[in-house]
């Protein structure tokens, strides 16, 4: 097959530079926080379930998971929410050197600990961003609050009793 002139291209095509080989597609979400001196850093975090099974919204896993964020103190917890296949929350460093990716190990392990074989398992890798100064944590926070009304899961978002806020993060 032969390849398009130039002329033959329209739009976006005729003007982009072409490359020889296409970029490659991210498999993984970037690793890494960047945490600023003097500078509020808050994190907003999704964790799956392996697989997105549904077997995360439960009492005992609620429980499990307050008691491994409690001890894995190096970032602290704002708000979260707990849906069937996936978590939500926003986080923030206790310190400039804490590495959120061991934090996330950690807290992972101490709730397999506290469940045991019935521990539902996690994806590996997470997603994680940084808000950055114009985004607004309260915002984020609302629109994260309405995925069990959007889900069909409840009719009012503080009717679903798997969500909370263990610290208040300052902006």
């Amino acid at each position: 097959m032969e390849s398009a002139s130039n002329a033959d291209l329209v739009g976006r095509d005729a003007v982009e530079p072409r490359r020889e080989t296409p970029l490659k597609q991210r498999r993984h979400p970037s690793k890494g926080v960047f945490i600023f001196l003097n500078q509020a850093t808050i994190v907003f975090v999704t964790v799956c379930s392996r697989q997105r099974k549904k077997n995360l919204a439960s009492a005992p896993v609620h429980d499990a998971l307050v008691k491994a964020w409690n001890k894995a103190d190096r970032w602290q917890i704002g708000a979260y929410m707990i849906m069937p296949d996936h978590i939500h929350f926003f986080c923030s460093p206790t310190r400039e050197d804490c590495v959120i990716e061991t934090w996330i190990t950690f807290w992972k392990r101490e709730f397999r600990r506290a469940l045991g074989v019935s521990a539902p398992r996690f994806q590996s890798d997470p997603f994680h961003h940084r808000l950055r100064g114009e985004e607004s944590y309260s915002e984020k926070w609302e629109y994260v609050r309405e995925n069990p009304v959007r889900a069909g899961l409840v009719e009012k978002p503080e009717d679903w009793p798997y969500q909370g806020i263990l610290h208040e993060l300052r902006c």
